[in-house]
């Protein structure tokens, strides 16, 4: 459906021939690509792409294209496809814009269609040149070969919106898929939404996993593998995309592509479904492959402002049909956006501060909110918890002097973070509560405007935010399930300036789990579900109450923009003797009995083609676990 810089180069078939040329790339951008490639991700980022761009090979990786061909349907699984039966037959209407189509190009889509393994299918083209084109012999040969591909040509040149639409009158279906004009269909793509329909019959919009294959359609690159439904990611960035598959129904409510949106059609038409449908499925599978030049995306990116900038009005219209006041903006990379939530109040956020001496990283934390925050409807409860030394007390009674809104409360008991923190919200005062841990430090001073922005939303229950060491790596990005055979952070030790696979550091999303180092959560919700659960004293106690949030109908926000330091040893919470294996091990079975069937299923904010080994979004291998059918 996204129209691609890409096409704009085959306005002309003749252009065909030289696919396989070496594209006019200036020096000037090719400095430029260079530059901010450095910027990001540093010279030793440069070196190791560079090795990557001249071998294929990436140092600790496994070669996608590899991993592709292992992992494809086979011959055998897709003749077993032909044959199996289901109780539920739907016809789908594959709707294509076409405009000035290369032949070739053309051909490889129909082919991919008519290779399908379900057969209850129509192919819908709309041909929006606008001129008698070579296309028209071309259509009308492969109408009359085939009763399932219906043809409809225009008198004058369309925009993609209406070609596509006109395409969409044609169609029959029980459910409409979306595809671009020179891309391809996996042979197996119907068949697995077919097999979904057969076990979620009231699904009504599918997407899947895509990748990008070269210009000869021989070489695939550049895999998107998504999580299930994220609405919060949504709006960052369409990560949806391919393969869109919308009930016909639904697509009949929300109404036709939007012509006002050209450039991002399709992510506005796939807003307004999302927000209309009551069932969202991922097949998490590589079904749909998106044509474009290996070196090109980067390159041709800043020829679709246009494109861009529409994205930024479909993202703000869906803010607005729902009555959510937030603010658009585009970020520095293009095709990422920001949202802002404007705040109808404020609200008294109760900042929980456990601590146990440690006076210098106490005064740290604080300063850097009182010298730093725009936000000032907040207090602090501090729970002391066994100090010793004479300078912690010393702090506290200066704190007690100088500030009226803070609270210093007395834990006696030994160390058990769950019971700490619950003991102290019982003297918290505010609408909000901000666990934070006393090593940290705020980098600007809109970080209480910022968790307040998406916290206050009603279906938020927890905010989390982007943690760096000390050294400046990444120490929270959010947390992953089963990642390190519990639960880990993502993208750990990652450079600060990295922005992590389909940049995903970067972007605002949903997810399983945040870290409460630094954690938003809304009182009402966390007396409702009892706050901390005291059985888990040390570990995986903020991944337990995120997920019993999670069970609330409640969302769990990962917010980029909220930056602090954590200054915690990189080795810290070393379990080196044998009280605390023990403890960590029977809270490792407390979490897995709970969460068993969870943790089996996979994080959904994740996705179970990449590893749980590391932390970085890389591919998994097969040793890993078995290949799906």
């Amino acid at each position: 459906m996204e129209e691609k810089s890409e096409k704009q180069s085959f306005a002309r078939p003749d252009l065909y021939v030289y696919e396989n040329a070496q594209m006019g790339v200036t020096m000037k951008k090719l400095i430029k690509k260079i530059t901010n490639y450095y910027r990001e991700h540093g010279g030793t980022g440069v070196a190791l792409r560079t090795v990557e761009k001249l071998t294929g090979f990436r140092p600790g990786a496994i070669s996608y294209a590899k991993w592709y061909h292992q992992d494809k349907a086979s011959a055998a699984q897709l003749q077993r496809q032909r044959t199996e039966a289901f109780s539920v037959l739907p016809l789908f209407s594959i709707v294509v814009p076409l405009y000035r189509t290369p032949e070739p190009y053309l051909q490889e889509l129909i082919s991919s269609v008519k290779a399908q393994t379900y057969p209850h299918w129509e192919l819908c083209l709309s041909d929006g040149s606008g001129d008698e084109t070579y296309l028209q012999k071309i259509l009308s040969t492969y109408a009359d070969d085939d009763t399932r591909i219906r043809v409809v040509t225009a008198t004058r040149s369309l925009g993609i919106a209406e070609n596509t639409n006109q395409a969409i009158a044609l169609a029959k279906g029980d459910f409409v898929v979306f595809a671009d004009h020179d891309d391809v269909l996996a042979p197996n793509a119907l068949y697995e939404c077919v097999k979904r329909l057969e076990r979620q019959p009231e699904t009504e919009v599918i997407y899947t996993d895509e990748d990008k294959i070269s210009m000869n359609g021989k070489v695939h690159f550049d895999p998107q593998f998504k999580p299930d439904f994220n609405e919060a990611l949504l709006c960052s960035v369409n990560y949806i995309c391919h393969l869109f598959v919308v009930k016909k129904s639904l697509q009949e409510q929300v109404g036709l592509l939007d012509a006002a949106y050209d450039g991002a059609q399709d992510y506005d038409f796939i807003l307004r479904c999302t927000e209309q449908a009551k069932q969202i499925h991922h097949i998490p599978k590589i079904l749909y492959h998106w044509r474009c030049h290996q070196d090109s995306t980067a390159v041709n990116q800043e020829s679709k402002t246009y494109a861009f900038a529409a994205g930024k009005r479909a993202i703000q219209a869906h803010y607005d049909r729902l009555g959510i006041t937030a603010t658009v903006t585009e970020s520095e990379y293009l095709g990422l956006y920001r949202s802002e939530y404007q705040l109808a109040s404020t609200p008294l956020v109760s900042i929980i501060i456990p601590n146990k001496d440690h006076a210098a990283d106490l005064k740290r934390c604080i300063d850097s909110i009182e010298e730093k925050s725009s936000y000032k409807a907040y207090e602090y409860v501090i729970i002391e918890n066994n100090s010793e030394e004479e300078a912690t007390f010393l702090y506290y009674e200066e704190l007690k002097k100088n500030k009226e809104n803070v609270k210093i409360v007395t834990y006696e008991g030994d160390f058990n973070y769950s019971a700490i923190n619950n003991f102290g919200v019982r003297y918290a005062s505010g609408e909000y509560l901000l666990f934070l841990n006393n090593d940290t430090a705020c980098l600007d001073g809109e970080m209480l405007t910022e968790l307040l922005g998406i916290g206050s939303r009603a279906d938020v229950g927890a905010v989390g935010a982007r943690l760096y060491y000390g050294d400046d790596t990444i120490q929270h990005a959010g947390v992953i399930l089963g990642l390190g055979g519990i639960a880990g952070h993502a993208f750990a030790q990652e450079r600060r300036s990295a922005t992590g696979y389909c940049r995903r550091i970067i972007c605002m999303q949903d997810l399983s789990a945040v870290t409460a180092a630094c954690m938003l959560v809304r009182k009402t919700i966390f007396d409702e579900i009892g706050g901390f659960d005291e059985e888990l004293a040390v570990t995986f106690n903020d991944v337990d109450l995120c997920l019993r949030i999670g069970e609330r109908g409640k969302r769990v926000i990962y917010n980029p923009y909220v930056q602090l330091y954590h200054y915690e040893s990189k080795s810290r919470g070393a379990e080196n003797t044998p009280e605390k294996v023990a403890r960590f091990h029977s809270e490792i079975a407390f979490f897995e009995k709970r969460w068993g069937e969870l943790l089996k299923k996979g994080d959904p904010y994740y996705n179970p083609n990449l590893t749980l080994k590391e932390a970085d979004y890389t591919l998994k291998r097969y040793d890993e676990g078995e290949k799906s059918e």
